[in-house]
Parts: C-alpha cells; structure tokens; sequence
C-alpha cells in the first residue's frame, strides 16, 4: 500500500496528492508517469509526475476528475493508501538527456494548459535546479481554475498567466501570449507544450509559423499506460508511435492532431473500437479488454 501523506482540493475538480512511494521517487525523472489503483478491482489510471523528493521518498500527482475512477480518488483523505502505485513509467524529459551547459544557451519557452501545469512544473523545476531559467505561460479559462502558480513562480525565469475570459493576468489564449512575446523581440530555440490537446494543436500551428521547434506530451490520451489496449495510439511524422510507450513526449509539428482526436472519440464506443480494428488491421492493438482485438 502506498500512503497519501498530504490530500487537498487545489480548485473545483482537480487534486493534489504527495504518495509516500520511494522506489517510485527514487528513479523517475521529469515527463515520465505512474499508474495507480485505489483497490485491486479498480480501474487503472496512468498520471504523469507533478514533482518528486528522492529524500523524502514521495511522489505528488495531480488529477482532474474526469470519470468514475477519478471521482473515487477525490474523495481519497491524507492518511488513505493506494493499491498500486506503478512507475515510473514512460521517457523522461528530452531535456535531463542535454548536455547542461548547451540547456543554459538555449532560450527555452513552456505553455501549460489547465491541469497540463502539473507535468510542466517538474521540468521547470529541474532546469531551475540547474541553474538554467525558462520563460512559461500558464493558461486557464478563468481564475477559479487556475493551479500551481506560486509553484511555477518560484522555479520560472519569467512567468505569464493568461485566463481566456480576462478575469486574471493577461486576457485571451494561450496562443496570444506566445505571439505577443515573439513581437516584443523574444526569441525561442524549444517550446514544450502540454495540455488539452486541442490546446497543444494551435500551440504547434502557430511555433511551425514561427519557426520554433516544439515538444508536447500526449499524456491527455493515454488510458492503459503500457501500451497494450491501444488507445494512445498516433501518428508522429507518418509513424505509428503509442503515447504510454514511445512517449509520452513528442516532435508537436510531427503529429497528426486531428487524426488522434478524432481516433480518441471513435475509440469510446464499442462500434467505434471494432472500426478501428478493421481499419487499422495489424497496427491495431487488443488487450484493453473491450475491442477484442486479439481475439
């Protein structure tokens, strides 16, 4: 079992949780994921990292509600334990493979969308650690659901909060502020994107303008972490990659948003799932249990 040592409600919907799991903590590294159980009948449900104390042996993970499986963990106290607690999962970070002294040339931007702050927040922190300062805008369609500011804060070089109803920091999208940054004579060598992944589609349209290579992470498709039941699955530069397994992080001009979007609202329903098996043919993954297609 692996104890919830703190448990707290950061904005309606969405929670923050510091698991005491040290083997878990002692190994992952930022961008990578865990899977966790609340019981041994529960469903699986992979989170990426939100931040990590190899001293401390914790891991803390952040989740918006979203089904059944993350309605039963909110309501999870300080005290409760998870079942399982799996990791880490996943490639880490492209950036903790970088030679430090070639990170600290590099203007680097991040853009975290909503619950997407959390998997942003670690990789902040590391490049802070090592003394390596990055530009980061965090987005949110209004204040009340706003998370993690003061965190990115204290590890961001600069920091830009923009809310698309204007209610708090800049007024608008994401989008707007990275134009608007770029028009003040900023420059970027790497963008890293990560959140909703309709969010992360303009982010890529408008860097692939400006010429500014960009990673997103695609954890907001990923269901069975290990890449059995297919669900992750996309295109990245006309290959198939699974999100669980050959990611979570990737070349955001490389892939096929549309396809995976639209692939994520076909894969819901069981119609949708035997469609995909016909069409997709050896390329389709079974194993989840629903489409049967290793039957």
């Amino acid at each position: 079992m692996y104890k919830i040592l703190e448990a707290k409600e950061l904005t309606p919907n969405i929670y923050y949780m510091v698991v005491e799991a040290k083997r878990v903590a002692r190994s992952c590294q930022p961008g990578q994921f865990v899977i966790v159980r609340t019981d041994e009948r529960a469903e699986r449900i992979p989170l990426t990292i939100c931040d990590y104390d190899r001293e401390k042996g914790t891991v803390t993970i952040v989740f918006q509600v979203v089904g059944a499986g993350t309605e039963f963990m909110s309501h999870l106290k300080t005290g409760d334990a998870f079942h399982d607690f799996v990791g880490p999962l996943g490639q880490p970070s492209e950036l903790v493979h970088e030679d430090k002294e070639e990170l600290k040339k590099k203007k680097i931007l991040f853009v975290a969308g909503g619950v997407g702050t959390a998997p942003v927040y670690p990789q902040v922190k590391w490049l802070h650690e090592n003394g390596i300062d990055a530009d980061v805008i965090v987005g949110a369609k209004t204040k009340s659901i706003l998370i993690l500011e003061k965190e990115m804060e204290a590890v961001a070089g600069r920091l830009f909060v923009t809310t698309d109803d204007g209610s708090y920091g800049r007024s608008g999208m994401v989008t707007q502020t990275i134009t608007d940054l770029v028009n003040e004579g900023n420059h970027y060598d790497v963008c890293i994107a990560i959140g909703p992944m309709i969010m992360m589609k303009f982010v890529c349209k408008l860097t692939k303008e400006l010429n500014i290579p960009t990673v997103v992470s695609l954890n907001p498709i990923m269901v069975d972490g290990t890449g059995m039941c297919g669900a992750c699955r996309v295109t990245v530069g006309g290959e198939v990659k699974f999100a669980c397994v050959d990611g979570p992080e990737f070349d955001g001009l490389q892939v096929n948003f549309d396809e995976a979007m639209q692939r994520q609202q076909i894969y819901k329903t069981a119609e949708g799932r035997a469609y995909l098996a016909a069409k997709e043919g050896a390329t389709h993954h079974g194993g989840c249990g629903n489409c049967g297609g290793n039957d």
